[in-house]
């Protein structure tokens, strides 16, 4: 296992997270507890969760796991959740107010059976509460003692400079991690998302990284999937849906490329496509997220993975997801380039 830092921060976690989405709905107690076990034997550090995972189940699953531990794994594990979605169904049990997050925050802590994360992120922008509100009551929390760290998620370019903005002229607790949907499949935060969040030194912890399974080569060509799969048991789920991706000849041919790639080194396909995604420029970690410990074995076998220049070439070309002239294409980026020499 490989250490990079929080973004900014001097925490160092692991370059895969453990994340917990299954925890509670798609993996039970005992499964979860058995990944956790792997992940930390295998070095992992980063543990990622969020309230609105199973409404709770995660949290506390993850909370009676740590309970279990001794004093020295439970220092080793960087613990980072989320809050902003519903948790009741009151007009104030959503959203990043001061109201909300306060209990939000506080349930989070009971749950995992802490009196302090390592990491808070607020999991999505909220249009209906000023940014000022949100991240003074991060800072507030910083200065509790009950964060160690604040972190984004699922925000835009221009969300994450507002926000960083906001917190460096109120002098509050500076955001340092971004976590976005990002995979071979989802690259589009390149065009605006992952540079603002290089330029102000935010560490990504992508999500989804391998595209919802499609990256694992198990989803066919006109073969609508079945059984104990995410896809099997749901074809329209969100961005990952079936009918969405499979209509799209960028998606097989994406797949094609991390299959021939894999089949060449001798390795499996998400192993090739958490390399790929834990080299990009600006990520600290990246989320894994397993239903079982067998799939947990295989995403960890990509620690220390680290793809050619060639391999990355052939699927940063085939992956690429072709932005229109402007202002991300060839005509944007030609006007706002420009040389020392003074040409151009």
């Amino acid at each position: 296992m490989e250490y990079r830092t929080l973004g900014r921060s001097g925490c160092a976690v692991s370059t895969l997270a453990l994340g917990t989405m299954t925890f509670g709905d798609e993996t039970d107690e005992e499964g979860a507890h058995a990944q956790l076990d792997r992940f930390v034997a295998a070095g992992g550090t980063l543990v990622d969760t969020a309230d609105v995972y199973s409404r709770g189940i995660s949290e506390e699953i993850i909370g009676r796991w740590l309970g279990k531990q001794p004093g020295d794994v439970r220092d080793r594990v960087v613990l980072a959740t989320k809050g902003r979605f519903p948790m009741g169904d009151g007009p104030n049990d959503v959203g990043l107010s001061r109201r909300h997050l306060t209990r939000a925050l506080d349930a989070s802590l009971r749950r995992l059976g802490t009196d302090r994360v390592d990491l808070y992120q607020v999991h999505g922008y909220d249009p209906l509460t000023p940014l000022e509100e949100t991240l003074q009551f991060l800072d507030d929390a910083v200065r509790a003692g009950k964060v160690d760290y604040v972190g984004l998620s699922n925000f835009t370019g221009w969300q994450v400079q507002r926000a960083v903005d906001v917190a460096e002229f109120a002098r509050w607790s500076p955001p340092v991690t971004l976590q976005p949907q990002y995979n071979l499949l989802a690259r589009e935060i390149e065009w605006e998302i992952v540079p603002a969040a290089r330029a102000n030194g935010l560490g990504l912890l992508p999500w989804s990284p391998l595209g919802g399974g499609w990256l694992t080569g198990k989803y066919r060509r006109d073969e609508r999937p079945t059984g104990r799969t995410r896809l099997g048991e749901n074809p329209e789920r969100g961005v990952e849906a079936y009918d969405r991706r499979s209509t799209v000849e960028r998606t097989w041919d994406v797949v094609d490329a991390v299959r021939a790639v894999a089949d060449d080194r001798g390795v499996t396909m998400p192993q090739v496509a958490l390399a790929w995604l834990a080299d990009r420029p600006a990520v600290s970690s990246v989320i894994l997220g397993a239903r079982t410990v067998e799939q947990l074995d295989d995403n960890l076998g990509a620690a220390g993975l680290h793809l050619t220049a060639e391999e990355t070439a052939r699927l940063d070309a085939v992956s690429d997801p072709g932005a229109a002239g402007y202002p991300y294409g060839d005509v944007g980026t030609e006007q706002r380039s420009r040389a020392a020499s003074g040409a151009g």
